[in-house]
């Protein structure tokens, strides 16, 4: 099977290096015009570069198309922008891949509100603001693309991590909405869980490690994760060539009889409540209600309609 990308428009944000470089470059080796969007800063989210230009440059000189923005994706009013200069530009966007990111890692003890407000900023609402400019856009053209980078930081934790993890797993909770909102307008929404060796992470591997999780080992899952028989609500962490799914997951509720519905009767039950067995991956929020009433229904036989009336 081909995987190609002719006459689609893509935008990657964060793609002046690393992760998004690479993904923008394999997009327009697979036909895709692609929107470069880069404010080119240091990993804090301080200054300003010309990456972005480098990058489209690089795609020309194969023959792609490519244009360059700067843009900040905290700022909506410029990623409006982005959106309609690429519209006007080539007709439509196509495909969203939300990457750019920054660290300003400390423990919870010495982190400043500010660098907590801003790490969310930059990964939860920036990428809710670049999807909300193409909202609309995918809605009408009944087609939509988009991948959030989530992290193993988001979905399991990591010292030091509070503020990128917070954000991390909300792009994970972001996913898994507008994926059910997107659905009848054939939008499909992904998370990935990446590791790799770019600018983010150089002071965090060794230099052996560095080289082994090259960005470029991460482009298979990426790609497959926008491309026009993507999956929707998937969870998928990828790094030096191996590849896994992650999944939210619940176990069979435990209900409680009036009598026993007190703190120490949930107490007493805790090791049956937090059983690691039996485990389903909902599919929305209205799942884990039924799961309660599928457990009421088992101990006092009365239906899930008796229940709620």
């Amino acid at each position: 099977m081909s995987i190609d990308f002719k006459d689609k428009v893509a935008i990657v944000t964060g793609a002046g290096g690393g992760l998004g470089r690479e993904y923008a470059l394999e997009l327009a080796r697979r036909g895709a015009k692609v929107v470069v969007n880069d404010l080119g800063g240091a990993r804090d989210g301080t200054g300003h570069s010309d990456m972005a230009l480098r990058v489209v440059e690089e795609i020309e000189a194969m023959g792609g198309e490519a244009m360059s923005n700067g843009g900040s994706v905290t700022e909506y009013d410029q990623m409006e922008k982005m959106v309609a200069d690429a519209k006007q530009k080539w007709g439509g966007v196509h495909i969203l891949i939300n990457n750019a990111g920054v660290l300003r890692d400390k423990t919870f003890a010495k982190m400043t509100p500010d660098d907590f407000e801003f790490v969310l900023k930059v990964h939860l609402t920036g990428s809710a603001f670049v999807t909300k400019a193409c909202w609309e856009t995918f809605r009408e053209q009944g087609y939509g693309r988009i991948l959030m980078t989530a992290s193993s930081t988001g979905l399991f934790g990591n010292f030091g991590q509070a503020n990128y993890g917070a954000a991390k797993l909300g792009l994970a909770g972001l996913t898994k909405t507008l994926q059910l909102e997107g659905a009848k307008y054939n939008i499909r929404v992904n998370s990935l869980s990446p590791v790799a060796g770019t600018r983010m992470t150089e002071d965090l591997f060794p230099e052996e490690a560095f080289k082994l999780f090259d960005p470029v080992n991460v482009v298979p899952a990426a790609l497959f994760l926008v491309s026009e028989d993507a999956p929707t609500n998937a969870i998928v962490g990828a790094g030096a060539g191996g590849f896994h799914s992650s999944w939210v997951v619940m176990n069979d509720a435990v209900w409680l009889p009036d009598g026993e519905r007190t703190v120490e009767g949930f107490a007493d039950r805790w090791s049956e409540i937090n059983d690691f067995s039996n485990l389903t991956a909902p599919q929305s929020g209205s799942e884990q209600s039924g799961n309660i009433l599928k457990a009421m229904q088992k101990v006092t036989g009365t239906g899930p309609a008796s229940a709620r009336g």
